[in-house]
């Protein structure tokens, strides 16, 4: 059985550090803004497993102009769980609590070799590419709700 739920921040650390940050201390899993109130992470349970985890964060980006802006952040899915449907699960259980949230637009910076699929959920790029160190390649992604 799978399921989504709202957890905490620090549950995503299971998912995010073996896949977002691998190698590195599970400290490096901590972002900026997960404590906040305007903050929510889910996560989503195949059983009683967490396999997936994703975060939304009320922030805006200056490449737009519309006031209600969200973005994800710490998208993850462990790998042996990848390509069967769980990160777009994931992402529209987002849109929806965006949608609840009363925001207009969902943007989130997407490693490249993410950009397929994300352009698969009507996901456009804006801008160039840019660098990150230490993890590479990423696209301003954004699609408004």
């Amino acid at each position: 059985m799978i399921f989504i739920h709202q957890i905490e921040a620090e549950e995503t650390f299971s998912v995010r550090q073996p896949v977002l940050r691998p190698g590195k201390p599970v400290d490096s899993c901590h972002f900026d803004g997960d404590n906040l109130g305007t903050t929510a992470h889910f996560g989503l349970y195949e059983h009683d497993d967490l396999i997936g985890v994703v975060s939304v964060y009320k922030a805006c980006h200056p490449l737009f102009s519309k006031k209600e802006q969200y973005q994800i952040r710490g998208m993850a899915v462990l790998p042996e769980f990848q390509r069967k449907g769980i990160g777009e699960q994931l992402v529209k259980k987002v849109e929806h609590y965006i949608k609840e949230q009363k925001g207009e637009l969902i943007w989130f910076n997407a490693r490249e070799k993410a950009v397929p699929f994300y352009q698969k959920l009507d996901y456009k790029i804006k801008g160039d590419s840019f660098e990150i160190k230490e993890i590479g390649t990423h696209f301003v992604m954004h699609k408004s709700i």
